[in-house]
């Protein structure tokens, strides 16, 4: 177990630096979510309702959180794995003291690393240009428990489907689809409340809707929680299927990992 972590966190370092050298892959990674928050924000700058402070732009900026998590996790994930079994990378590795477990460490650890930065990003354009609200109290405690959960849910789901990809030219097409549903019927690009109930109860089966509503719960006041589908935040339950998943994702990525293509 020692060797593992310790292979994880070498390998993650070693990931860190190959992201942070790739100038271009950095800046599209960071920007595209901002840009998407900047441009929902300022198309949908209403109040969400009639006398309230409230305005949906800041109500995307806090969903918009876990679109840039499931970005930075899920597709870049799926996508870098992709590309590691397709140019021999994970075959040489199968050669060294890294095993699969070691591996996702330091894929965790690069993801963690990324989607910090991303998070930062996000609430510098809600802050300065939305007026979104920083958390106070115990709300900063629910964002943390919100952020590693879905981090890691996300980033084992990458984990495993990188295997649906059958190159890494075709890994982007393969894995931004289901993120591109998911953000329309998750309530993320589009206001939960305004969505078919039928849409919303499939989506509930999967994390993204809980990842919004999780971090709406964490910069909009209570009230708003009303417009919710359940008429509340639902932090437990939000828990529960976070932590669900982050199962689940493991044990699909340790179902459907290959170290080659074929």
């Amino acid at each position: 177990m020692t060797s593992v972590l310790a292979n994880g966190r070498s390998r993650g370092y070693v990931e860190i630096l190959q992201l942070v050298r790739q100038k271009d892959a950095v800046i599209f990674t960071f920007a595209f979510p901002a840009l998407l928050t900047v441009l929902l924000g300022l198309i949908f700058d209403t109040p969400v309702m009639p006398g309230s402070p409230t305005t949906h732009s800041q109500v995307f900026a806090a969903g918009m959180i876990a679109y840039g998590i499931l970005s930075t996790a899920f597709i870049s994930m799926g996508v870098g794995i992709a590309v590691d079994r397709e140019d021999g990378t994970l075959k040489r590795l199968r050669g060294t003291p890294i095993t699969a477990g070691a591996y996702f460490l330091g894929k965790v650890v690069l993801v963690f690393f990324a989607a910090l930065f991303e998070v930062l990003l996000l609430l510098l354009v809600g802050v300065l240009m939305f007026d979104l609200p920083l958390p106070s109290g115990s709300r900063w405690l629910t964002f943390a428990w919100l952020l590693v959960l879905s981090v890691v849910a996300c980033t084992l789901l990458g984990i495993a489907a990188s295997s649906l990809a059958r190159s890494a030219r075709s890994a982007p097409a393969v894995l931004n689809l289901p993120v591109l549903v998911l953000q329309f019927t998750s309530g993320i690009f589009v206001h939960i409340a305004t969505l078919p109930p039928a849409m919303v109860n499939v989506s509930a089966l999967f994390p993204v809707k809980w990842m919004g509503q999780g971090f709406r719960s964490v910069f909009l006041p209570d009230a708003l929680a009303a417009q919710e589908v359940a008429g509340s935040w639902e932090p437990g339950r939000t828990a529960l299927v976070l932590g669900a998943w982050c199962v689940i994702g493991l044990v699909l990525s340790l179902l459907t990992f290959r170290w080659s293509r074929s």
